[in-house]
């Protein structure tokens, strides 16, 4: 990892951050795995964690974000609430979606995370529109959406980048180029020609495509590009390069059903981004690895006293289970 302008101070926290939510998705793959109370699908971002925490740490409170359906790490970095999470995975009444939306319907409108959606690019014009009312209202705050490489072949993703170019909003497009989608490659999709971030810039964005796993690199491209959509210089578009760990959807690893070798993971494991910026700062941090190995076992015990509570949680009521349906 390179040497940067954050301060070391913020890039430790990042690293906390970044573990914390490793340690709440391996130990919910496990309990997952094992406890069958799960019955929801999960996409775990295991091994993508810097660009959740990257972005952001960039952001305000008030500042909003979208995902899709990979959408665990931006949840909890935003700072949404962990019970409210696993609660909502188990289909209780105290989840943030009031158990009816399940690992990728998460909300948490107190922390700033808008919604997620597992509809392929439907919260980057969700994110637009949000960045709209912000900036007809005159309201300092940014919109963010997180979407993968592949949602970037839909056409909401081109109609959301028109629109907020010809209007300047302050929306940041933040792209996770983790090489696949579902067991497709990128190669196999897109033309060599060109990029997805090039793409971005046809319209006159901003954009920039970076290392996803250097949380560093991550945090000050963001800065960035908040700090001019802060300004009414949006809107800015970022991909990173990262990769998931686990398979498309759920707890297992993937070597024997898809094209992607278990030497292709491997490489990508040693790049984990939680190894990286602990080694940077390791150099004039000798306390780093004995806090990371405390903060491990903290998170463990904090994910598995939510899934305690959430297990003994009452389902939705059979009569209310229509709370919040439109009705014709």
């Amino acid at each position: 990892m390179k040497q940067r302008h954050s301060p070391l101070p913020l890039i430790r926290d990042m690293v906390r951050d970044m573990v914390r939510i490793r340690c709440v998705e391996e130990e919910l793959a496990t309990v997952y795995r094992e406890e069958q109370e799960m019955r929801t699908p999960v996409h775990f971002s295991i091994g993508q964690e810097a660009t959740a925490v990257g972005v952001c740490a960039a952001l305000r409170r008030t500042d909003v974000i979208y995902s899709g359906h990979r959408c665990h790490a931006q949840f909890l970095a935003k700072g949404g609430d962990l019970l409210g999470m696993v609660a909502e995975l188990h289909g209780r009444e105290n989840g943030c979606s009031a158990g009816r939306g399940g690992s990728v319907h998460l909300a948490d409108q107190a922390a700033g995370f808008g919604a997620s959606s597992a509809i392929l690019g439907e919260m980057i014009s969700v994110a637009t529109g949000a960045a709209w009312a912000f900036a007809r209202r005159g309201e300092s705050r940014v919109a963010v959406t997180f979407f993968g490489d592949g949602a970037s072949e839909e056409g909401v993703f081109h109609e959301s980048l028109n629109f907020a170019a010809v209007h300047r909003l302050p929306v940041v497009f933040v792209c996770e180029n983790n090489q696949y989608s579902l067991s497709s490659p990128l190669t196999a999709r897109q033309p060599s020609a060109g990029s997805i971030s090039g793409r971005a810039r046809g319209y006159g964005i901003p954009a920039r495509r970076l290392d996803g796993n250097d949380v560093g690199a991550v945090f000050e491209a963001a800065r960035e590009a908040v700090a001019d959509c802060r300004d009414g210089k949006g809107p800015w578009f970022l991909e990173f390069d990262t990769y998931r760990w686990r398979e498309h959807v759920g707890p297992d690893w993937d070597y024997d059903v898809s094209p992607r070798s278990k030497n292709e993971i491997d490489s990508w494991i040693a790049r984990c981004p939680i190894r990286r910026a602990v080694d940077f700062l390791s150099t004039s941090d000798s306390d780093i690895e004995a806090d990371v190995s405390d903060w491990e076992r903290t998170f463990r015990a904090e994910v598995h006293e939510a899934v305690a509570e959430a297990r003994a949680s009452p389902f939705p009521a059979v009569e209310h289970l229509l709370a919040g349906t439109y009705e014709s």
